[in-house]
C-alpha cells in the first residue's frame, strides 16, 4: 500500500511543481556521465560498459544503502522524491501544448520551433501535419520513457528501481546512437535500455489500447510495430497511434536527409487536436495505473491481515 501511496504522492508533486528548474538531478548526472565519457571513451564495447557501470551503479547502490539506514517514514519520503524527479508528466504537457496552440493559431514557424525542442529531427521543412505528428509521436514515446517506465520499475524495485531506469534512459539518450563515436562505446547503454524497457513498453502499449480505440490499437501493434527499428518504441507508438485513430511515422528529415520510416496507426493526419488527445490519453493511462496500484495495495493489505 505504501508503494501505491508513494506513486500517488510523486505524481501529485509532479503536477504541482513540474520538473526542478534549477539543478535538475538528471542534468547533474548528465554532466557527470559526460566527464566519465571524456576519460574512458574508446571504440570498444568494454569501455562503454565500464563507463556505464561507473555512472549508474554507484548512484543506485548509494540510494539503496541510504534507504536501509534511515527510519521507514524517511525512506518513504526519499522514495517519493526520487520518483518525482524521475517523472516527466507535466513537462511533456509543457512542451507539447505550445506546439498545439501554435498550430491551432496558424503559426507554423512558431510550431516548428516549439516541436524542435521535443524531437531530434530537423523541423524547418515540416508542414503542419508533420509538425503535429512529430509532437504526437514524442508524447506517446515519452509516455513510456518519462512516466510509465519509471512507475513500473518503482513498483518492482522501489526508489532504486526508478533511479536505475531513469539513469539508464538518460545514458541511452546520450550514448545509444549508431554513429562512429558511439556504435561500440554506446552499445551497452543502448542494449541495457532495451532490456529495462521491454516490459514497460508493452504495458504502455496495453495502457494506450485500454484508454483509446482498443481493437485498432491492438491491430496496429500486431501488424506495424515489428516494422519499426526500435523493439520498444514500435509497440508504444503503433498502439498509441491506433488508440488515437491517427497516422504517424512516415518519412522524416534527419541531418538534412529524409529518411523513410514505416507508417503507424490508422485514420487522419494529425493536427493540433491530436496532440491534445495524446496528452489526454497519457493522463487517462496514469489514472488507470494509479487505480490498479491502489487496488493491489488494498488487496495485499487485506490478505496480510486475514
Amino acid at each position: 500500500m505504501s508503494t501505491a501511496l508513494a506513486m500517488l504522492a510523486a505524481i501529485l508533486l509532479d503536477r504541482l511543481l513540474g520538473e526542478p528548474r534549477r539543478a535538475h538531478p538528471l542534468v547533474i548526472f548528465g554532466r557527470m556521465a559526460a566527464w566519465i565519457e571524456r576519460r574512458l571513451h574508446a571504440d570498444r564495447r568494454a569501455n562503454g560498459l565500464l563507463a556505464w557501470s561507473l555512472a549508474v551503479l554507484p548512484c543506485v547502490v548509494l540510494l539503496a544503502l541510504i534507504q536501509r539506514c534511515v527510519p521507514a517514514w524517511l525512506a518513504w519520503c526519499i522514495a517519493v522524491i526520487v520518483l518525482y524527479a524521475a517523472l516527466g508528466l507535466r513537462s511533456l504537457g509543457e512542451h507539447a501544448q505550445p506546439v498545439a496552440h501554435a498550430l491551432a493559431a496558424g503559426k507554423l514557424d512558431e510550431a516548428r520551433n516549439a516541436v524542435g525542442r521535443m524531437v531530434s529531427r530537423n523541423t524547418a521543412p515540416l508542414n503542419a501535419g508533420q509538425v503535429a505528428a512529430a509532437a504526437t509521436e514524442s508524447v506517446l514515446e515519452n509516455g513510456n520513457d518519462a512516466v510509465f517506465g519509471a512507475l513500473f520499475w518503482f513498483a518492482v524495485l522501489g526508489a532504486p528501481g526508478a533511479l536505475l531506469y531513469r539513469l539508464v534512459n538518460t545514458l541511452d539518450a546520450m550514448w545509444g546512437y549508431r554513429t562512429p563515436r558511439y556504435v561500440r562505446f554506446g552499445w551497452a547503454a543502448a542494449r541495457i535500455d532495451d532490456v529495462l524497457n521491454f516490459m514497460p513498453a508493452r504495458l504502455t502499449a496495453c495502457t494506450y489500447a485500454l484508454c483509446g480505440h482498443f481493437e485498432v490499437a491492438l491491430r496496429c501493434w500486431r501488424t506495424q510495430a515489428p516494422q519499426w527499428d526500435s523493439p520498444n518504441a514500435g509497440p508504444v507508438m503503433a498502439a498509441g497511434a491506433g488508440a488515437l485513430g491517427v497516422k504517424l511515422g512516415g518519412a522524416a528529415p534527419y541531418d538534412g536527409v529524409w529518411e523513410a520510416r514505416p507508417e503507424l496507426g490508422e485514420g487522419a493526419v494529425p493536427d493540433a487536436d491530436a496532440i491534445h488527445r495524446a496528452l489526454q490519453l497519457l493522463q487517462r493511462g496514469v489514472v488507470l495505473w494509479l487505480a490498479v496500484a491502489l487496488l493491489l495495495g488494498i488487496t495485499m493489505q487485506g490478505v496480510l491481515h486475514a
